[in-house]
């Protein structure tokens, strides 16, 4: 009798500790489905990654080496954060990363954002603060908008962003380029593979668009806040899978 009590205190212990230890986020061991969930991401320490001069690489850069199998998928950070945070869902689900260029006014109304996807393990940049045409702007307007994005990302993170990417266009003028520069970042961000996803031509359009032109080293345009880009990311990523080819932020892409 004494020995059947030891046993269930014993049992009973066993379950207090366990029930402790899933309490304050403890790994535990075994071979259950518990040991095999995806943990959560840690929150970054300290301030965010910032930009980088990287020797040998363009001012304005396209794509990255052509002979490593790897792609960068970078989303226009604006629209419905719902559809956001699907789309960075997708992306954890199927361990790949992504590049994030946000528009400042964005990240006002939606300030969590910033730390989601940096918690994510993504890359973060500036897509300047109201998505207008910096190219056609005056240099103390483009510098404003460049600067006015910066200022929100390094409020949040801790950093101005890793990239900067030009609104509504896919490269810049040679004076929003050095006026980037002035800024802090060493490079603009542009890219080889369109998707075309903001004309909403339906998801079986995205997919084939990217898989069409997407080789090693590509660097794609998509976008945050529509839905057909939601729909065909599944598909990119197993089309990506099938050719070997793995999804990662720019950052890696280029280092």
């Amino acid at each position: 009798m004494i020995e059947t009590d030891r046993r269930t205190l014993l049992r009973a212990g066993a379950g207090l500790a366990l029930t402790g230890a899933l309490a304050t986020g403890c790994a535990t061991t075994g071979t259950g489905p518990a040991a095999h969930a995806r943990p959560p991401v840690a929150r970054p320490p300290g301030p965010a990654p910032a930009p980088r001069r990287l020797p040998g690489l363009p001012a304005q850069i396209t794509h990255g080496p052509r002979t490593r199998p790897r792609v960068a998928l970078t989303f226009h950070g604006q629209g419905d954060p719902a559809t956001a945070k699907a789309l960075l869902d997708q992306a954890e689900k199927a361990d790949a990363k992504i590049t994030v260029l946000a528009v400042g006014s964005w990240l006002d109304e939606h300030p969590e954002l910033a730390r989601r996807i940096l918690e994510g393990g993504h890359d973060l940049g500036n897509h300047t603060h109201h998505h207008l045409d910096v190219n056609d702007m005056s240099e103390a307007d483009a510098y404003a908008e460049i600067t006015g994005c910066a200022d929100r990302l390094r409020r949040l993170t801790g950093s101005i962003g890793t990239w900067f990417r030009p609104s509504r266009t896919p490269t810049a003028t040679p004076l929003v380029e050095r006026l980037a520069r002035r800024a802090g970042y060493p490079h603009v961000l542009s890219y080889d593979v369109d998707s075309l996803d903001f004309t909403s031509p339906g998801a079986p359009a995205v997919t084939r668009k990217i898989a069409a032109e997407i080789r090693p080293g590509s660097v794609v345009s998509l976008h945050f806040g529509y839905a057909d880009t939601v729909a065909a990311l599944p598909a990119v990523l197993q089309e990506l899978e099938r050719r070997g080819l793995r999804a990662v932020t720019t950052t890696e892409l280029l280092t």
